[in-house]
């Protein structure tokens, strides 16, 4: 499907919200301040972020969940880089389960409603994926972001390893999106430390998860190194 016809197809869906989980500490960027707020190109990764969904061609609401020590700092960062995107912020939890849980607490809408979750430091996400991901949940109910294993992959255990079929094998990226019902439901469970995302959640009601085409470009903000990277990837666009 073209990218004309995907937004042609996502006009005629229900109403779509997105979930952004911010709510990372840093601590592996040995940085000063969470890695949502450090500055790529002059902005801060949230923010980028944000903008990806906010111009991603999909009429959507943001919803904002954040740590509530960290509301102030961010009206702060609006403030200085006159950041005036719609969203409505909500407080963190204890764990990104909690968080979720919250942000889902604050949509209102049917159960066909569509609610994409998706990283805060993910900044590079394209309009395709994202288009991607709500076409498909709304007509299948799921839908995961992920890309195939570019390397050779090895199960470990303490004394041997074993090698696995590198095709079978997802990264798994966010948004993840679903039909509010089945968020909905997925989230009255109690919390597991099983639960690594909103598809390990949504898996252990009984729903089978789909997945939908992701982009090696769709990086994770986690290391030092990363942030030199999106920065070069984030010009490149700029310049196509």
């Amino acid at each position: 499907m073209t990218e004309a016809n995907l937004k042609s197809h996502i006009s005629n869906l229900k109403s779509k919200h997105v979930i952004i989980v911010a709510g990372g500490s840093g601590t592996r960027m040995q940085a000063a301040v969470p890695k949502q707020f450090l500055l790529i190109n002059g902005l801060p990764v949230l923010m980028h972020t944000m903008l990806a969904f906010h111009n991603s061609g999909v009429n959507l609401d943001i919803v904002l969940v954040l740590h509530p020590d960290f509301h102030e700092y961010w009206h702060q960062l609006c403030k200085k880089h006159s950041f005036s995107i719609p969203h409505l912020l909500v407080a963190g939890g204890e764990t990104r389960f909690h968080s979720v849980k919250n942000g889902l607490n604050s949509i209102h809408g049917d159960e066909q409603t569509l609610i994409a979750v998706h990283d805060a430091v993910r900044p590079l996400t394209s309009a395709f994926v994202i288009q991607t991901s709500y076409n498909h949940a709304g007509e299948h109910g799921n839908a995961v972001t992920a890309v195939k294993s570019r390397d050779s992959v090895r199960r470990g255990t303490t004394d041997k390893s074993v090698s696995l079929l590198r095709d079978e094998i997802y990264l798994v990226q966010t948004p993840q999106t679903f039909k509010a019902g089945l968020l909905r439901k997925a989230y009255e469970q109690a919390f597991s430390p099983n639960f690594t995302d909103d598809a390990s959640v949504v898996e252990q009601t009984g729903i089978d998860i789909q997945l939908t085409e992701g982009s090696h470009e769709n990086i994770k903000i986690t290391f030092p190194e990363d942030i030199a990277i999106a920065e070069l990837l984030l010009r490149k666009k700029a310049t196509v």
